[in-house]
Formats: structure tokens, C-alpha cells, sequence
């Protein structure tokens, strides 16, 4: 395929410098630190108190708000802290109940609307999902996730970028994703292109229950076919393909590379599924919405001390506590969501690109142009590929159009990465049916 396109350039973004980034700046003592004031509240369930000033969810949604204040303080402003809140009830929640979120907007600087979230949920349980009076310290289950969003706010507080980044702290998790639905909610009223959210569920911990350890690798979660898939879509991918290529799919894909660049040492081990099995976490309603997200998450779980009342049995220490955590890796796993999202909120939107090869001995790509992008790459590999190959089919497209010269498009996938003006580039869109980064429009209801 090389030489039927010569002219094929290879101009990608630089590997990111390992010398003054903000992912240099995360502490593992502020980790530690963060983690401990939480579990401190004793619970954090979403039943618990919500007016103690030391006890209960109401105390830690509050004291994540006053943190976001502190860190925008210290950027002279630069964080607009809000509280989205609603009344709840339902499985799990028996009688209505306020929740809230602390959210912290990052305003982009360039294209506003155009928005990256990261989060973690605030609220801990243990043994028993509606124990809302026992200590229930949280640490790794979510607390390694609170954490990570606070010092990720702290070290990209510092800079400006084009886009806005969102870093939310969610209740209700553990009670039915409450908190993650309020926040897409949230997002979907603000009118926000969501660009990618990465959702940090239980990160902080490398060894297992049967001691069985991995600090080299963190999971990450992506969905297959889009949760928003409509009939007529589903019946379009059945034919065409793209069961593989869910804008969830490749942005993991694009952050499984980016951890290949990065000095952290920390290798993504791309999980293809939602999330665990039978299970999980506050990704799944933006998946719902069509917003592209993805689940973090340890490469090895300790369910002994995950979900668990804080107790002893045959010489086994049950609960979730800060003295089986791994610091280090939790500083790691921090580092490589930085420098995600600095790499997120300087490139552009990806594209929406579309190809037609039917019944021709050329395919044609097309796409409308980005916001933001100073050039398009082409991508491809064979239809039972998993990875896009490492060198790109055409580089730094100015057009939004390419003609492939005697390539049969049958036997191919193909993709479009936007590329910024600093070389920031986006994951890759695929151009097959709901392979694009935005949220598939809902047919109007013609009937009478």
C-alpha cells in the first residue's frame, strides 16, 4: 500500500517532554494525605450524615468543594467550583435523599464548550450496601480516585488551555451511579461537547487478595458496540462493521500509546469490556449518553479489603484501609491521567469522518473540518486488526478529503486523528457506523 502513496509524510505530535510537565509536579505525599483526611470522615456513605462537620458524606462533599476553592485560589481564580445536587430515591436509596457532587470547570481558553472530565466517586460502603453507620474508610474504594482528581486539579490549575477540563467528585456510586448520572445530566444542560471522560475507580492498590502483584500496569475499560446505538445505526454496523471502533474503544486505544510515551514506566493493559464482570462505575451513564469514557482501574483487585466490614476472620484482615494501598503506584496511575489530560485539552476535537468504497477499486474519506486542527492524519488496519498500525496512511492532511488510489475498501478499516497547532494529536475516529466522538442524534418521531 506504500507505493501507492508516496507522498505519504509522517509529521505526528512530539512524544511529550519528560522535563517540565505538569505530571512532574504530582505528589505521593499529597496522595497519602488526601486519601487519609477522607477516610477520616469514618463514612462516606451516601445515607450518612449530610450536616455532621466531621462525619458522613456531607462532610467530605464539602470538604472537596473547599479544596477545589483552596486550588482555585492559588490560580487566581481560574476554577469555577460548583455543587450540582438533586433529591434521590430509588434501588438502594430508600427514601429520598439529597446528592451532590463537587465539580470543579477549568474554562478552556480557546473552545470552551469543548470539555475533558475526570472523576472519581466520593462515597465508601461496606459489607452491606445499606450500612450507612458503620466505618467505611473508602481508601482505595474511591478515595485513590478522589485523590487522583484533586492533585490532577492542583498541577494542571497552573496552566491554560484551549479546552476546558472538568474535575468532579461523585456521591451515590456505590448506591447505583447516582453521581456519575447527575454529572451527565449536568453535562448535557451546559450543552458541553464532551470530548472524553476517564472515570479513576479504585487505583490505588497493586496487589491482590491472592498475592498475586502488578504496580507495572493499570486497566482501562472501554465499551464495544455504543450504548446509544439506534436501531437503524445497529443494523448499519451489522453490515458495515465498527462493533470495535466505539469512540470509547479508541480512546483507550490512544491511551494505551500515550502511556508508551510517557517515562512513568506504567503500561496501559486495554480492557475490552464496560467494565468488570457483573459489575460497574460512574462511565457507564455518559456511555448512555454517547459520550465517549473510559474506566481506570488496578490491574489486580483485593476484594478482601474492597466492600468489606473492617474485621478479622481465621487470621484474615478484612476493610478498605489506607495501610493496604500502594502510594507509588497510585502516583503513577495520577501521572498518566495528567498527562492525559493535558494532551486532551490542547488537541482538537476528533473528526467525524465517513467512508465510501462500495463497488469501486478506490475508497473516498471525507470529514468536516475541526475547530482547532491544523492538519488530519489517515489510519488503518485490516478488518481483524486490533490496533491501528503505527505508521499512518497519510500524515498531516490539510484537506478534509482524501481520495485512496486502488485501495478496496472491503478489507480495511479506517480512521482520521485531528492534529493541533502545538502537534497535540486526537484519538482516532473511525470512519464506520458511530465511529465518531459525539453523541448520535435520536430520530424525531414522525408518527401521528
Amino acid at each position: 500500500m506504500q507505493k501507492l502513496l508516496p507522498f505519504a509524510i509522517l509529521l505526528l505530535a512530539a512524544p511529550l517532554s519528560a522535563q517540565d510537565h505538569p505530571a512532574d509536579n504530582v505528589s505521593e505525599e499529597r496522595l497519602r494525605a488526601d486519601v487519609e483526611k477522607l477516610v477520616s470522615f469514618g463514612t462516606r456513605h451516601t445515607l450518612s450524615a449530610q450536616d455532621d462537620p466531621e462525619r458522613g458524606i456531607g462532610a467530605a462533599v464539602d470538604w472537596g468543594l473547599a479544596e477545589f476553592e483552596r486550588i482555585s485560589a492559588r490560580c487566581g481564580g481560574c476554577l469555577n467550583v460548583v455543587a450540582p445536587e438533586r433529591v434521590v430515591q430509588g434501588n438502594r436509596i430508600p427514601h429520598p435523599t439529597r446528592l451532590r457532587n463537587a465539580v470543579a470547570i477549568q474554562r478552556g481558553t480557546e473552545r470552551p464548550n469543548e470539555v475533558v472530565i475526570v472523576q472519581g466517586h466520593i462515597d465508601s460502603r461496606v459489607s452491606d450496601v445499606m450500612d450507612f453507620t458503620s466505618d467505611a474508610p473508602g481508601a482505595n474504594d474511591d478515595a485513590s480516585g478522589t485523590a487522583l482528581v484533586i492533585e490532577a486539579a492542583r498541577v494542571l490549575s497552573q496552566r491554560r488551555y484551549p479546552t476546558t477540563i472538568v474535575y468532579a467528585l461523585l456521591s451515590g456510586e456505590e448506591q447505583g451511579l447516582y453521581g456519575g448520572r447527575l454529572l451527565a445530566d449536568y453535562a448535557q444542560e451546559q450543552g458541553w461537547t464532551v470530548k472524553a471522560v476517564l472515570n479513576n475507580d479504585i487505583v490505588g492498590g497493586s496487589c491482590g487478595s491472592d498475592g498475586y502483584c502488578d504496580d507495572r500496569h493499570v486497566r482501562v475499560f472501554s465499551e464495544g458496540p455504543r450504548a446509544d446505538l439506534t436501531p437503524a445505526i445497529r443494523a448499519d454496523q451489522r453490515r458495515n462493521g465498527g462493533e470495535n471502533d466505539s469512540p470509547g474503544r479508541n480512546l483507550s486505544r490512544w491511551l494505551d500509546n500515550l502511556a508508551e510515551e510517557t517515562p512513568e514506566g506504567l503500561d496501559v493493559r486495554q480492557i475490552w469490556r464496560t467494565d468488570r464482570m457483573g459489575r460497574g462505575g460512574d462511565q457507564i451513564p455518559f456511555l448512555e449518553k454517547g459520550y465517549p469514557a473510559v474506566r481506570f482501574s488496578v490491574a489486580v483487585e483485593d476484594y478482601e479489603h474492597q466492600h468489606q466490614d473492617l474485621r478479622t476472620e481465621d487470621g484474615v484482615v478484612y476493610g478498605d484501609t489506607v495501610d493496604e494501598m500502594d502510594f507509588p503506584y497510585l502516583a503513577r496511575v495520577t501521572q498518566l491521567n495528567v498527562r492525559a489530560l493535558d494532551r486532551l485539552a490542547r488537541a482538537p476535537q476528533p473528526p467525524a469522518p465517513s467512508a465510501e468504497a462500495a463497488v469501486q477499486t478506490f475508497t473516498a474519506l471525507a470529514w468536516d473540518e475541526v475547530p482547532g486542527a491544523t492538519g488530519y492524519t489517515i489510519w488503518h488496519r485490516r478488518t481483524d486488526e486490533p490496533y491501528w498500525r503505527e505508521e499512518p496512511l497519510i500524515a498531516n492532511v490539510v484537506a478534509t478529503s482524501a481520495r485512496l488510489e486502488g485501495v478496496r475498501g472491503d478489507d480495511w478499516i479506517f480512521g482520521v486523528s485531528a492534529r493541533g497547532a502545538d502537534g497535540s494529536m486526537s484519538p482516532v475516529a473511525s470512519a464506520v457506523p458511530a465511529g465518531a466522538f459525539a453523541p448520535i442524534p435520536v430520530a424525531e418521531d414522525d408518527s401521528d
